[in-house]
């Protein structure tokens, strides 16, 4: 999969035109978006539409957790729109998670993904509210609880992608927000990586948003992310190579 494929552009903004204005400004290039509760609220499904009618692939965020038939009806809302992932919060429980798996069935093209830890907590927000385990420890949990209600994929920062890599089924979907430039500066996100920490570690998707969306020159950005991760992967190749020649 091309690196362009793989990552996906939060449009983080307050409205359609904005949003619309970034897409137009990268082009044919950038195939992936994603939209969350912000512009989703303020615009509703139009902006879903206005993506799809473009011909880009829409990740809807909204980290669904409600009752299972509630959860249902969204995930059956979001096949209907045209929507490629949607997700549903792992801590709702597998009988909503494979209620959202159950309602996505009649759309081949849609794929439920289990929220475990959101990024911009830390173990002391766990355990806030009652979770007195790690946060590698909860993500684990709740990303074979996705896995076993048939989830496609698992939503999850960067810094638990290698871990989860190693125990989890190799086809599934690991997407990794929390990616920022080096040199960045830290937003509410509390567990970041680099676009080449995150791939090298095992991240099937990247969402990446201020690092391009903020940028001068989002396109030109965009496009040397994706310069990078293609040398990246040709280099982990080619190690991967020399160690099974050794």
């Amino acid at each position: 999969m091309h690196p362009a494929s793989r990552i996906i552009i939060a449009l983080d903004f307050e409205n359609l035109a904005t949003a619309m204005h970034l897409v137009k400004q990268l082009g044919d290039s950038a195939k992936f978006y994603k939209v969350g509760l912000q512009l989703l609220t303020a615009e509703g499904p139009s902006v879903v539409q206005a993506l799809i009618s473009a011909g880009k692939q829409v990740f809807l965020d909204l980290k669904l957790f409600e009752i299972p038939n509630s959860v249902a009806g969204a995930v059956r809302a979001a096949g209907q729109l045209g929507v490629s992932m949607v997700t549903v919060h792992a801590m709702a429980g597998s009988t909503v998670l494979r209620a959202a798996v159950e309602a996505a069935r009649p759309f081949p093209h849609l794929k439920i993904l289990g929220l475990t830890v959101i990024s911009s907590m830390r173990e002391a927000d766990l355990y806030e509210v009652g979770v007195k385990v790690s946060i590698a420890e909860q993500g684990i949990r709740l990303a074979q609880l996705a896995t076993a209600a048939a989830c496609q994929g698992i939503v999850a920062s960067p810094q638990e992608v290698a871990l989860l890599r190693r125990i989890l089924p190799t086809e599934l979907l690991l997407v990794t927000p929390g990616i920022q430039l080096p040199g960045h500066l830290k937003n509410d996100q509390a567990r970041i990586c680099t676009p080449e920490q995150a791939l090298d570690a095992g991240a099937s998707h990247l969402v990446i948003g201020r690092s391009i969306s903020h940028s001068e020159n989002p396109a030109a950005t965009f496009s040397a992310i994706c310069e990078q991760l293609v040398v990246a992967s040709r280099q982990k190749k080619s190690s991967l190579l020399l160690q099974t020649q050794t």
